[in-house]
């Protein structure tokens, strides 16, 4: 591994801030981290709430109450209760229930929000993913939400972004995916004719009743007085 690396800073996207994990990086973490080690609780936790590092350090057993964990969001002031969702609470379960945060340093101590940035970025290169941070854990829940279908409101809920335009870019890119497919499975079901308004089955009017069509086209010259173009 290059000198110095733990010093660089979060990689970026110049258009869409930090780099939103994939779900193959997802998996190569977790791989790397599997259930039982820290690095594995901490991506859990990040990913299961959509929350910032400086509000995920702080989490613990005391702030869960009724099957919900409470956020104080720090940058933004924003109050939730987000649902523990069934994969937090495995990865929670043993946690010791008077230890101050969920994840802790080797101290036993929150971590400091800069120190927690540092740690994971140690524990994404030792997974491969020099892209990843844990910021991009947020984008990751926005989009797994998105996915599943998830209205702005819905998605703002858990992670508390303040304006409809913050989340929209994930909401765009899963739209967009679904009504392609939409969009391919409507073509795929006109038998497999891209052009569906010459299908066999559904000519138009003028090709099944030519007589009708030439009848009618008769009628309504003779009614305004003019002289038929196609006599009988």
């Amino acid at each position: 591994m290059p000198s110095g690396i733990c010093a660089t800073k979060p990689y970026r996207s110049n258009s869409e801030g930090y780099h939103t994990w994939t779900e193959a990086e997802i998996a190569q973490f977790t791989a790397r981290h599997p259930a039982g080690t820290k690095a594995h609780l901490a991506l859990t936790l990040m990913l299961c709430t959509g929350q910032r590092k400086c509000d995920a350090v702080r989490m613990g057993w005391k702030d869960v109450s009724d099957g919900r964990i409470s956020v104080l969001q720090q940058k933004t002031n924003t109050p939730l209760m987000i649902p523990l969702a069934s994969e937090l609470k495995v990865a929670i379960e043993g946690l010791p229930r008077d230890a101050p945060a969920f994840v802790t340093t080797e101290y036993g101590k929150p971590f400091a929000v800069a120190g927690f940035g540092n740690w994971m970025r140690k524990r994404c290169d030792e997974a491969g993913l020099p892209k990843c941070t844990s910021h991009g854990l947020r984008n990751a829940c926005s989009v797994r939400l998105a996915e599943a279908g998830c209205t702005l409101h819905e998605i703002k809920s858990i992670t508390g972004h303040n304006s409809d335009a913050e989340v929209r870019r994930y909401t765009q890119k899963s739209d967009q995916m679904r009504l392609a497919d939409n969009a391919l499975d409507k073509l795929q079901r006109t038998d497999g004719n891209p052009r569906f308004a010459n299908h066999p089955d559904r000519a138009s009017k003028h090709e099944e009743y030519p007589h009708e069509t030439q009848q009618k086209k008769m009628e309504v010259a003779a009614r305004r007085g003019i002289e038929p173009l196609f006599p009988g």
